[in-house]
């Protein structure tokens, strides 16, 4: 059985988030000791209990400690298994986050799996949705991997109740990525939304942003406004968001986004998007510094060697970096400082090695 201390780099979720999706790949028992040891409530929250559970259905996994707050659990994958599955957070736990443990696990499962999860669609400290479905998809696309996520009902802190519905079918293989530089802005695009209020809401957000864009030099700039008349909105909470997405010549996209909160101008929202999403591409790498942790899984199981360039290199990057070295031995090398643009290179030991 491997151990793994959930208090070592960032000390949070995203280390158990990590070791579990690895442990059902591989097949192989696993124990985390110190859950979440950094943050303010330490041991597993309902989103971490959540994808345990998801996990264990994929896997028909024996598991130990798995309750709120529990600060260890003994994870035991015996056989994986595909079907229809639904899962519900119980609060606005972020479905983005649990998308990101259990999409590599869908990947290799014996057959198709169809999964509905209730729960945070938009929420703070998470990726929004439209991130997932715009940016890290696109990548799981270059790799040979195409998922199908699609958002049925939105949820927001506090009230949650988001529905998105996931279909996946199991691959061969994944092909490594190798993507250095971005190249030039061909174009941008976005998402901006707004449940359970005011039209003008998104449309500020919208208008916020292209708006400093343009005053940045981009023109070639698109984004979407979302929102629901009262009377055909099912939503459960109010709530507001705006992601950005910039497409390249060289066929990488890099994200920013923001949230709406309450006695937070709708101008503001949407200029936080822009200005993240400027940050992002001043350093001229393939990658965003949020994509550039979440894809580490999949490029450590990939067919053959990656390269790619991040914008910055975050404490969840190396971390997740050290899970995967910990737990799979892969080969993982990296150029450039915490916290400045790097290069990644990871030798993947290829899908079949782990099937």
């Amino acid at each position: 059985m491997i151990v793994i201390d959930g208090s070592m780099g960032e000390g949070g979720g995203q280390i158990l988030r990590t070791s579990i999706a690895l442990s059902a790949l591989t097949m192989t028992p696993i124990k985390i000791v110190n859950i979440r040891a950094k943050r303010r409530n330490p041991g597993l929250a309902r989103q971490h209990v959540t994808v345990v559970k998801v996990i264990k259905a994929l896997t028909n996994a024996d598991v130990r400690g798995l309750a709120l707050r529990s600060k260890t659990l003994d994870f035991y994958p015996r056989k994986r298994v595909s079907g229809s599955f639904k899962f519900d957070v119980g609060t606005a736990g972020s479905i983005p986050l649990i998308l990101q443990a259990i999409l590599p696990v869908m990947a290799l499962a014996p057959g198709p799996i169809n999964l509905t999860i209730i729960g945070g669609t938009d929420v703070p400290m998470s990726p929004p949705i439209d991130y997932i479905i715009n940016v890290f998809l696109r990548y799981l696309n270059k790799m040979g991997y195409y998922p199908s996520i699609s958002i049925v009902r939105r949820g927001h802190y506090p009230r949650g109740g988001g529905i998105v519905q996931v279909v996946s079918k199991p691959i061969e293989k994944l092909t490594p990525l190798n993507l250095i530089r971005r190249g030039r802005v061909v174009e941008i695009r976005g998402r901006s939304h707004c449940v359970k209020l005011p039209s003008h809401v998104a449309e500020r957000q919208a208008s916020s942003a292209s708006r400093i864009l343009r005053e940045a030099g981009y023109r070639n700039i698109s984004i979407d406004v979302e929102y629901y008349p009262p009377e055909k909105d099912p939503h459960l909470g109010p709530g507001s968001g705006i992601v950005l997405w910039a497409l390249t010549s060289n066929e990488s996209v890099l994200g920013a986004d923001a949230l709406g909160a309450r006695g937070k101008p709708a101008e503001v929202v949407g200029r936080e998007a822009a200005t993240k999403l400027l940050e992002e591409l001043k350093s001229e790498q393939a990658l965003d510094s949020h994509l550039g942790d979440m894809i580490i899984p999949f490029l450590a199981i990939a067919d053959g060697m990656s390269i790619v360039g991040t914008s910055k290199l975050t404490l969840h990057t190396i971390t997740n970096i050290e899970v995967v070295r910990l737990i799979l031995g892969v080969k993982v090398e990296v150029t450039g400082s915490l916290g400045e643009p790097g290069i990644i290179k990871v030798e993947g030991l290829g899908t079949a090695s782990i099937k």
